[in-house]
């Protein structure tokens, strides 16, 4: 019997139209007011568009680059390339050109769909450079009108789709033909590796990969074609491409694109989606800013949000411990709930949500109690972009705080003699594009895939991760530990936002913080203190005390020898555009130790202070020189 995910992502889309024409596929908010777009429609949109690239010279084995926000346009462009037996490859929208130029280059691309002005002048301002690049889609005309008569191969998306109708004949039926012509074993989607150590590689998957992973996926976590869900991540990103795509064609359920990136939880909020699936950064960033709005609520809410809360921790805790919670907890737990929780997952926009869950890097144990306290049944999932996204996830009733779950069917997950982790499945990629040599190194002969992490299975036989292997530390003394664990537990607080762990053949660990601005400010002025700027607010005596506690409280939670002894707080943000932070925000280690070397070295001298000077990065590529004096913080003495 074959399997259900042995088809094709344009198959399905021809199945869902056939299947449910009127049924909402894509629902887009604009202008203030939702507009909705059925299966029946997308279908000839998507046809439309790629008779049209067909009529560009658009075909099996192309790639076309897609870059911008989340729109139901690069959802079609996308499948429209896959139906002709093309590759789509998504690129961050805030990729500055620079970033961006040799991913072009390595693939020869010859159309990029651009999302607005701004991306279509980052094409342009490397497309001299790109004797290959004939063609250049946009979708939204703001600004636009005036380039098409200088700009040599721009149009825009409808333009495409008109040339589509008026090359003749059925523009369905012809995708349709095209899509039964697809197989599953075909290269369908190229995406981009985090690239913590450098460039990004670019990893080749087929339709069999992403179907695979999003089938079984699903059997541990349902989803059904009646589910609502809210695209506000990058679809560049392999989560974003999990579900917004590959899960929403095989089930059939509805995709949402908020207004603006700005407007992303207003707008979730008002769709209220059955399930979210996001990066550690975004439950972090959602947890502080609950802490920060308690703190500037009434007397009232603040009351009776630190009575409830303690009740929701001791709740988890009883049933994380194995235990049933007493009849008395359960009552507590209820009130609690009623009084609290249940209006606080409506304003995050959490009212219906039946799954939450969290991969792309490891996320502290402190912010997914958090969640678990407040009635979010928030999972963990551990996979990379070389095995579509995903290997292991809790499965329900087994959820805790330290490990990843266990493997979804159809996967193998063993750990190597040298502790790493391995992994084996039908979604396991084809290999990097133009890369056999990395490709060899990452993918074995008999299938199994390295990933380059530590880790090591628990009693219960689900997977614990330590760290990336290269990124595990040692102290002078032997001590092992895992930076990335530290990091994650100091970000549990709200008045801090990045955090890069050092340590590694020192006496003792040490860290550089970066604060949380927006909370951080509003705690200075609740305190009558001024400020002006990020490296003011930075470098208040106020600032660093309030750090020093929260450090502190941190510091109770762990082992004696991988405690924190010194601190810093850096005079910026860590920022991608500086390339001290991957597109989805992780720390690029040697990038830090390149730029902060003095800063590292003076946080284990006797040193009380130091004078740093370093470029900053705009999204324009502006440079400016950026210097000041940081000081350094001893947690003892």
């Amino acid at each position: 019997m074959a399997k259900p995910y042995m088809t094709t992502l344009p198959r399905l889309l021809v199945r869902q139209a056939g299947d449910r024409p009127g049924r909402t596929a894509l629902r887009e908010k604009e202008w203030g007011v939702w507009q909705a777009v059925s299966w029946e429609d997308s279908l000839r949109i998507t046809a439309e568009f790629a008779c049209g690239l067909e009529g560009l010279g658009i075909g099996r084995g192309d790639i076309v680059i897609l870059i911008g926000n989340n729109r139901p346009e690069w959802i079609w462009a996308e499948l429209a390339v896959q139906g002709l037996g093309g590759m789509a490859l998504g690129l961050y929208q805030d990729s500055p050109a620079e970033e961006i130029e040799y991913v072009f280059a390595l693939t020869e691309c010859r159309l990029v769909v651009a999302e607005d002005q701004e991306q279509v002048d980052k094409v342009r301002a490397i497309r001299r450079r790109l004797p290959e690049l004939a063609n250049i889609v946009y979708h939204d005309p703001k600004g636009l009108k005036p380039y098409e008569a200088r700009v040599p191969g721009l149009r825009s998306f409808n333009a495409v789709r008109r040339l589509g109708r008026e090359r003749g004949g059925d523009c369905t039926a012809r995708f349709k033909e095209a899509a039964r012509a697809t197989k599953p074993g075909d290269p369908c989607l190229i995406a981009t590796t985090s690239g913590t150590t450098g460039r990004p590689k670019l990893a080749v998957l087929s339709h069999k990969n992403l179907l695979s992973m999003a089938h079984n996926l699903g059997k541990y976590d349902p989803k059904s074609a009646s589910d609502e869900f809210v695209s506000f991540l990058p679809l560049a990103w392999m989560g974003e491409q999990m579900m917004a795509v590959a899960s929403a064609l095989l089930f059939g359920f509805c995709v949402n694109f908020p207004e603006t990136p700005d407007t992303a939880s207003a707008d979730s909020r008002e769709i209220g989606p059955h399930f979210i699936f996001s990066p550690p950064r975004v439950y972090e960033s959602i947890a502080a800013k609950v802490a920060g709005d308690i703190m500037e609520t009434t007397p009232l809410k603040r009351w009776l949000y630190n009575r409830c809360l303690p009740v929701g921790y001791e709740f988890v805790d009883a049933v994380f411990a194995g235990g049933t919670p007493s009849p008395w907890l359960r009552f507590k737990y209820r009130l609690a709930d009623q009084g609290l929780f249940r209006a606080l997952r409506d304003r995050l926009g959490f009212s219906r949500l039946r799954s939450a869950t969290t991969g792309g890097a490891a996320l502290g144990p402190d912010v997914f109690r958090f969640f678990h306290a407040m009635g979010v049944n928030l999972k963990q999932i551990y996979g990379q972009t070389e095995i579509a996204g995903i290997s292991c996830i809790h499965k329900e009733g087994e959820v805790d705080f330290t490990s990843v779950g266990s493997p979804i069917p159809e996967t193998e997950v063993r750990i190597s003699e040298t502790g790493e982790i391995l992994s084996r499945s039908p979604a396991v990629f084809l290999g990097y594009y133009r890369n056999e040599a990395a490709t060899r190194e990452t993918l074995t002969e008999d299938g199994w895939l390295l990933s380059g992490d530590a880790g090591y299975f628990d009693d219960n036989g689900r997977l614990v991760v330590i760290d990336r292997l290269k990124d595990v530390m040692h102290l002078a003394d032997g001590t092992r530990f895992s930076p990335q664990f530290l990091e994650n537990k100091i970000k549990f607080s709200p008045f801090l936002r990045e955090s890069v762990v050092l340590g590694d053949g020192r006496d003792f660990v040490a860290a550089i913080l970066c604060i949380d601005m927006p909370i951080v400010g509003h705690w200075a002025e609740s305190k009558m203190i001024t400020y002006t700027t990020y490296q003011d607010l930075a470098a208040k005596d106020e600032v660093y005390a309030l750090i020093r506690e929260e450090v502190a409280r941190t510091n109770a939670t762990l082992p004696e020898e991988t405690r924190i002894r010194r601190f810093c707080l850096l005079y910026k943000e860590l920022d991608p555009d500086d390339n001290e932070l991957t597109r989805t925000r992780k720390v690029r280690r040697g990038t830090i130790n390149e730029r902060y070397g003095a800063l590292i070295e003076a946080l284990y001298t006797d040193a009380c202070a130091l004078g740093l000077e370093t470029e900053i990065t705009y999204q324009d590529g502006r440079v400016r020189r950026m210097c000041g004096d940081i000081r350094i913080q001893d947690m003892e003495g």
